[in-house]
């Protein structure tokens, strides 16, 4: 009996098994993930004569150039875009995380009537498209004359991250053991020093899931950034890109994809430091 079973194990981990079941899936699915970026990178190096040209092999570089770097760098406003584009989104993370620390600590850990009806009414706010309420906020950014600044954009785009942290905040919490906090009431503890110095040292894998969700989507968000800013000097990344280096029907795709490939690095940069602890907060929040 243990004989067969030893012979079952070894076709299941057999090396044609694996190739079948592990490495050709794996394999498709990374070509199908990567194959935009490496199309985005070799447009970025390409000159202009190769990328009109219809002879040649269009999935290879062969003499690459930095002319669409050098145009995106010195000849248009990309780095303010950039800079733009850094203030907004670590401004916006930070208004994010302080709110949903605050709402997630009061709805999980302080028991009160009402609390999981409005922590169900915090997550579904998420569910709403940010087209259906950017007309109001436009109205109210207009009113109060935040208009065409950074500021605009700072101030609505905890509109859509406070939800979603918020309730990932709250799995994160629901985890940590109430015996701790317990423990500190008893010794004459206050909440708020239950919660800077219990609950968010425990809940830093939770934070920093959170804080790069909130980043990640300032970073790329198009229709605030769109509808709230219009000077070249104001504009963020992603406006940048398409407004400035789209001139009517004509394209400048290997600036375009210069632009695409630089304003992705900081997000890519900040997930290969931070990739395990995004992993064990998202775990985290979804296990209980």
């Amino acid at each position: 009996m243990s004989k067969q079973n030893s012979q079952g194990m070894d076709f299941l981990t057999s090396l044609p098994r694996r190739w079948v079941t592990i490495y050709i899936p794996l394999g498709i699915l990374l070509f199908i993930l990567l194959f935009p970026f490496y199309w985005m990178a070799i447009t970025a190096f390409k000159p202009d004569n190769e990328l009109l040209s219809q002879t040649g092999n269009p999935f290879w570089l062969v003499h690459p150039t930095l002319a669409h770097f050098n145009k995106l760098l010195f000849h248009t406003a990309y780095p303010q875009w950039l800079w733009n584009t850094l203030v907004v989104s670590i401004s916006a993370t930070f208004i994010s995380l302080l709110t949903s620390v605050l709402a997630a600590y009061s709805i999980e850990r302080l028991r009160f009537k009402g609390s999981k009806i409005m922590g169900m009414m915090i997550f579904f706010a998420y569910l709403v498209p940010p087209s259906i309420i950017f007309i109001p906020l436009a109205s109210i950014v207009f009113q109060y004359g935040l208009f065409d600044t950074k500021m605009a954009l700072i101030l609505t785009y905890p509109t859509f991250l406070v939800p979603f942290c918020t309730w990932l905040l709250m799995g994160y919490f629901r985890s940590i053991p109430y015996e701790l906090e317990e423990c500190a009431l008893i010794d004459g503890a206050t909440r708020l020093q239950i919660l800077t110095r219990i609950i968010l040292p425990l809940a830093v894998p939770g934070l920093i899931s959170a804080g790069i969700f909130a980043f990640t989507l300032s970073w790329n968000e198009f229709i605030y950034a769109l509808t709230f800013v219009s000077s070249s000097e104001t504009k963020t990344v992603p406006v940048g890109v398409i407004t400035e280096l789209v001139e009517g029907d004509v394209y400048h795709w290997g600036a375009l994809m210069a632009g695409a490939l630089l304003g992705s690095l900081p997000v890519a940069f900040i997930y290969s430091f931070f990739v395990e602890y995004y992993v064990s907060g998202m775990t985290g929040s979804v296990k209980e």
